[in-house]
């Protein structure tokens, strides 16, 4: 194939490896690790086809085009290193016509654990996720980072990524606090925030996940999800408000 596979990796050597399994028919795997401080690294070097490169992290956008730097070819598909290409999806990237002009979307399966997540928003999720890097790359987003596609085609693939993201309730808290730090970091100065909208905001996303995305029919798993969500939402929004707070003091003039 003609085509890299970029994996962005830290602290992942519970599942790391399940990846890297999955991209051996791959001559060109990159994988970009920032900071392991576990297995990580040592089980990547066990694969003939894996391009290993520390770097650092700037943010989701920037440390994927960054990492897409290192690939040998220009077409790259973005691998996470808790998710697993399936056969189905592997023989149609073994046998697709690419188009430039397009950018190729994903279809998502995850799990908690190894249970199935059917609905919570979940599961079937279609992203954007291969690309030609000589015509397009990711937006420089802290969090919630894209393919800029404005002038490019879409088109789904045929086949799915099994996506393993969380291994334990543990998992959830510490993820809710670091992408909630992103997207405060990523936002002062520019949205507006307060002790109500952060309150609103939280219970809404629970409602949403649970109730309109039918995360009650996910058993407990559903329910540990749409709490994520809301502690989630609810950390976003009050440290912006904080991190807003600080900028007004340090900006009036003394």
């Amino acid at each position: 194939m003609n085509i890299s596979a970029v994996v962005l990796a830290k602290n992942n050597d519970n599942t790391i490896e399940k990846t890297l399994k999955s991209l051996v028919e791959f001559e060109d795997v990159v994988v970009y690790d920032n900071g392991s401080t576990d297995k990580t690294m040592q089980i990547a070097k066990e694969f003939k086809n894996v391009n290993l490169v520390e770097g650092e992290f700037k943010g989701f956008g920037w440390s994927k085009n960054q990492a897409v730097s290192f690939a040998k070819n220009d077409w790259v598909i973005i691998i996470d290193s808790d998710e697993v290409v399936d056969s189905k999806l592997l023989h149609t990237l073994k046998t697709k016509e690419l188009d430039e002009k397009t950018v190729y979307r994903l279809n998502f399966k995850a799990y908690y654990k190894d249970i199935q997540v059917k609905y919570c928003g979940w599961n079937n999720q279609k992203i954007k996720r291969m690309y030609n890097r000589k015509i397009t790359s990711y937006n420089m987003n802290d969090v919630h980072e894209d393919i800029i596609s404005d002038d490019s085609n879409l088109e789904l693939l045929d086949g799915n990524v099994e996506h393993y993201s969380y291994h334990s309730i543990s998992q959830f808290v510490i993820k809710a606090d670091h992408y909630s730090t992103l997207f405060a970091k990523n936002n002062v100065g520019k949205k507006s925030s307060s002790p109500l909208k952060a309150i609103l905001n939280g219970i809404y996303s629970f409602i949403k996940t649970y109730f309109f995305k039918r995360g009650f029919l996910d058993g407990y798993v559903g329910l540990i999800i749409s709490f994520s969500h809301m502690v989630t939402n609810f950390y976003k929004y009050i440290k912006l408000y904080e991190l807003n707070k600080e900028l007004k003091t340090t900006s009036k003039p003394k």
